[in-house]
């Protein structure tokens, strides 16, 4: 049986059994979607958002548009990781040495706690689309750090640990579009300030096409006695736009630039009305991931059409199971990275 190491115990996850007719190893949550259009006044949409426990309960850090259009953080509160509290102030940061620093725009964040901070990762404006950092320790005061890399980058995921003594991201570079390079990569600092031995994790494309576009990391790895699990998104493209699902892969502990199984098929694909319709169509965009060490549960938050936050729930042996029973690498994916 595969475990969950270096996680913690869940018992209140959220959890729905799967469905005796459901085939895939990734099932929708029937009460979905647990954050809909227009959740408070003022906020049009929120999706595309991180949730973690803390203190017996959950936070959301969700990326929220107002009437504006325009997205920034926000702050959320659950006691069941379902039905939501919202602060309807957006997220205010400081630099590290306690003066105003908050972004031009937020949006598509993910969080995980390292030792005794949490990080939040977000997409921000460096001159065009970059990778933003803060961290803060109770939801209520956020220190921004450097922006780690270059622009033009999206969907920074750092790991739950240091490895060899470092701090590893993965991102997607590409340039001012939004679409190409499309491959995913790991970078590792000691400080999280200066950013190098930059690794290729993963590339786009295989004999499937649900990938075949451009690829990106989802919510912070899970550690397992089998690798690291990476829930990660692919875009295949039709005679009518993208279409955004998910799946999943193994990456090796100790060098995780190297993939040691990857799903080829989609663990869960936009089917259902939430996903096929809103204001971008045909999106399952997964950002973070609830576990339970004890059982093996996992509880994934995704983003459904650009517009509403639903949930879909797996098992940790299942998906391990699916991942090397449709085992497909891809390209450099197996090598260390280095090129």
């Amino acid at each position: 049986m595969s475990r969950i190491i270096n996680g913690i115990n869940l018992p209140n996850i959220p959890w729905q059994d799967k469905p005796a007719d459901w085939n895939l190893p990734v099932w929708r949550y029937t009460g979905n979607p647990v954050i809909d259009r227009n959740p408070f006044k003022g906020m049009g949409r929120i999706f595309n958002s991180a949730v973690v426990p803390f203190e017996e309960k959950f936070i959301g850090v969700f990326r929220g548009e107002t009437t504006t259009g325009r997205p920034f953080l926000y702050i959320g509160h659950s006691d069941d990781g379902i039905s939501w509290q919202y602060e309807t102030e957006s997220v205010h940061m400081k630099d590290e040495n306690g003066k105003g620093w908050d972004p031009l725009y937020a949006y598509d964040p993910r969080c995980v706690k390292i030792e005794d901070w949490y990080y939040i990762i977000w997409c921000t404006d460096f001159d065009g689309a970059a990778i933003g950092l803060a961290k803060t320790k109770d939801f209520k005061n956020f220190i921004r750090l450097e922006n780690p890399f270059l622009p033009f980058n999206r969907n920074g995921v750092l790991f739950p640990r240091k490895v060899s003594g470092n701090y590893l991201m993965l991102s997607r570079p590409s340039d001012s579009g939004h679409t190409p390079f499309g491959d995913i990569m790991l970078s590792q600092s000691p400080d999280l300030t200066y950013w190098g031995k930059h690794r290729t994790v993963m590339q786009k494309g295989g004999k499937g096409w649900w990938q075949g576009v451009k690829i990106g990391p989802g919510p912070s790895p899970i550690e397992t006695d089998e690798g690291w699990l990476l829930f990660y998104h692919g875009v295949s493209s039709t005679c009518s736009g993208f279409v955004y699902s998910f799946s999943a892969a193994l990456l090796d502990i100790d060098e995780p630039s190297k993939v040691l199984y990857r799903a080829g098929s989609y663990m869960l694909t936009p089917e259902v009305s939430y996903e096929t319709t809103g204001f971008v169509p045909n999106v399952a965009f997964p950002v973070a991931a609830l576990s339970d060490a004890t059982t093996g549960r996992i509880a994934i938050y995704y983003g459904a059409a650009d517009t509403v936050v639903a949930l879909a729930f797996c098992q940790l042996d299942e998906v391990i199971r699916y991942i090397k029973e449709n085992n497909e690498l891809v390209g450099c994916d197996a090598s260390d990275g280095k090129f």
